[in-house]
């Protein structure tokens, strides 16, 4: 018997109802406080999906959780973002021990930010788009500037409301969201030895996949298909790609696959039409474009360069 639970909440009210909170002090955003909850939304195995953004700092003893194949231990804080429409899913032991969590979540209906600047570009932090296993794990001294934060937004919003309280929560979840990038940067570098085993994992996917023929028959392989294999979310391989190589998973592809190009101009008698077939074009145009703009010259001028 499947005792998977499905919760979806479309508004913030729905999910301080359903967590037994009271009613929250502003429709729109509220910070709830993870000790304060009531009771838990499931027992077992649960999925949620809010109809806002959330940005949570958990921290809960002794639990175990699987998030997908992955196993997620809550026993250090860690931050995680989900967008509207975003479906987090858990299965938690049935043999854990569980102390109460602790930490705090941010809840932000995208109506709050109607009319702001931070509409758009809260869209452009690709971590709102990460696995909750691809969480950012926060230093003592990060943790408490983002609590810091958290804390100011509930502070005013609890204050008496005015024409300036949408605008000084906004500058305070501008100030979260450009923090949390820099520390998931600071993250890359210092868990190095895991990504570099991620890129290794790459480079040896994309070296199969090149030396099996599979360009020609299916081109480029995608972005979201890569990432699948390598068992993490697309947004998170551009990141971490990034802070390695100043690249995101598109360039490092396009990069690699020039490379290959440039092998077979000049240590083959391959036609350019040939080579492009090769290489999962369907029109020589598109090669000899996407060569240019890496080298600044075309095909045959690369070629000829040899001679």
């Amino acid at each position: 018997m499947n005792n998977h639970q499905l919760f979806r909440f479309h508004t913030i009210t729905e999910y301080h109802r359903a967590a037994g909170l009271p009613k929250p002090a502003h429709p729109l955003i509220s910070v709830v406080h993870m000790e304060d909850l009531n009771r838990p939304l499931a027992e077992s195995s649960f999925s949620l999906t809010y109809d806002f953004y959330s940005i949570s700092l958990k921290r809960m003893k002794n639990a175990k959780f699987k998030y997908g194949q992955q196993p997620c231990d809550f026993d250090e804080g860690v931050l995680f973002f989900m967008s509207p429409g975003q479906v987090f899913g858990m299965d938690i032991e049935k043999s854990t021990q569980m102390h109460r969590p602790e930490g705090w979540v941010i809840l932000i209906h995208p109506d709050f930010l109607w009319n702001t600047a931070l509409a758009k570009t809260i869209k452009q932090y690709e971590f709102f788009s990460y696995s909750v296993y691809e969480a950012l794990y926060l230093s003592d001294r990060e943790e408490t500037m983002l609590t810091t934060i958290a804390q100011n937004i509930e502070q005013e919003y609890h204050a008496n409301i005015d024409r300036f309280t949408q605008n000084v929560i906004i500058a305070q979840l501008e100030l979260l969201l450009t923090y949390s990038e820099r520390f998931y940067q600071r993250q890359f570098i210092t868990r190095k030895i895991a990504s570099h085993e991620l890129l290794t994992r790459l480079e040896d996917y994309l070296s199969d996949y090149f030396g099996s023929g599979s360009l020609a028959k299916h081109g480029l392989p995608s972005v979201a298909h890569i990432a699948e294999t390598l068992n993490i979310s697309p947004g998170y391989l551009s990141g971490l790609l990034k802070s390695l190589t100043g690249q995101n998973t598109q360039q490092h592809l396009h990069n690699k696959l020039i490379e290959l190009a440039k092998e077979k101009l000049s240590t083959t008698n391959l036609t350019v039409s040939e080579i492009a077939y090769e290489l999962g074009f369907e029109h020589l145009q598109s090669f000899s474009k996407l060569f240019k703009t890496k080298t600044s010259l075309s095909p045959m001028e690369f070629r000829h360069s040899f001679n």
